[in-house]
């Protein structure tokens, strides 16, 4: 249970509704860029959100409709406590927040405006309506829960703010807020957005199955103009600009995997969008079976594949590499052997989330 919201509330389950509200209200505040931490509530004497700066306790109260009437009845409930209270409701009269806003309290309203003042903070800001915010059935269902998921794997340890995680998937701080919910929901990270098991990587390689095409020739790395241009092959500044990301055992071998790779092995690319596919289907050519392929592209899963390339000293190859995360999904798909290697390798430098 949740703060002061514990009485019955018109015929509805008011446990869980107080709940929501609490998960809706911070996923707001931290999309506004605040520090909210959520607090697990003991007895009847807890509270339910912690604002900073200033360490403020925040009691959350969740009605359907709260007039001047009710926004009284709810700021004598937490009368003499420390804190402060915010309510969260689908449509608060203008009676009501004023009331609300004369008593110290704060809102948050359907209509996506939240409103409080601290001694150390004052919001007043438009957001996105909880209302319009839905419960995932499974937050990596979508392709905007696949690359939020990936970006928490690559980062899986410090913790990824609500809009930086945003700025890096270009997707809305709302629908980023909704994905890590479901994530918080399913026990896969905490609340600071942490990885906390193996459990997010394989669910995120259950949706990882890029379709490979298999071409006659291997792009001239470096050279040919008229080939490497318009393949967008991304060889300048290869961390700070998208281009073919390798993948597979080639770059496994590359971040001292235990894998075998023969000198004349097909490379295996991650590609930026089905358009350079078709670019390379017209200018290298299709091979008429995987055995005669001179390598292999697909389209990366999700835009940082491209993006993150990592360009390392030891790389034995001309070919910037995918992220080792990247990689190591990649491997996934393979029960058996691909598995084997997961199994027996920790790259040097980044977390193992395998």
């Amino acid at each position: 249970m949740f703060g002061i919201d514990r009485t019955p509330n018109t015929g509805h389950d008011e446990g869980v509704a107080s709940e929501k509200a609490v998960l809706d209200l911070a996923e707001a505040l931290r999309g506004l860029g605040v520090d909210v931490r959520t607090v697990d509530t003991v007895g009847d004497v807890g509270h339910d959100l912690v604002l900073d700066p200033g360490s403020t306790p925040i009691w959350v109260a969740h009605r359907s409709l709260v007039d001047e009437l009710v926004a009284s009845r709810l700021l004598a409930d937490v009368g003499g406590r420390d804190g402060m209270l915010v309510v969260v409701s689908d449509r608060i009269t203008a009676a009501a927040r004023r009331t609300l806003i004369e008593g110290t309290a704060g809102y948050y309203d359907g209509r996506g405006h939240i409103s409080l003042r601290t001694p150390h903070l004052v919001i007043d800001a438009d957001v996105d309506p909880f209302s319009a915010r839905t419960d995932r059935v499974d937050p990596l269902g979508g392709a905007a829960g696949l690359e939020i998921g990936a970006a928490l794997l690559v980062s899986p340890i410090s913790g990824t703010p609500v809009r930086r995680l945003a700025r890096e998937t270009g997707r809305s701080p709302s629908t980023v807020s909704d994905v890590l919910r479901g994530l918080r929901q399913d026990g896969l990270v905490d609340e600071e957005h942490r990885v906390v098991s193996t459990d997010l990587f394989w669910r995120v390689a259950e949706r990882w199955r890029p379709t490979r095409t298999y071409l006659a020739e291997l792009p001239p790395a470096g050279q040919a103009a008229r080939i490497t241009g318009p393949l967008r092959l991304g060889l300048d500044a290869p961390e700070q600009t998208p281009g073919w990301a390798l993948t597979e055992s080639a770059a496994a071998a590359a971040y001292d995997a235990p894998v075998a790779v023969r000198s004349d092995q097909p490379l295996e690319f991650h590609v930026p969008d089905a358009a350079v596919v078709r670019r390379a289907e017209q200018l290298l050519g299709v091979a008429s079976s995987p055995a005669r392929a001179a390598c292999a592209v697909r389209v990366a899963p999700v835009p940082a594949v491209c993006s993150r390339r990592v360009d390392t000293a030891a790389n034995p190859f001309a070919w910037p590499l995918a992220h080792p995360v990247f990689v190591a999904l990649d491997l996934a798909q393979d029960r058996g052997r691909g598995h084997e290697v997961l199994d027996a390798w920790t790259p040097a430098g980044w977390p193992r989330v395998w």
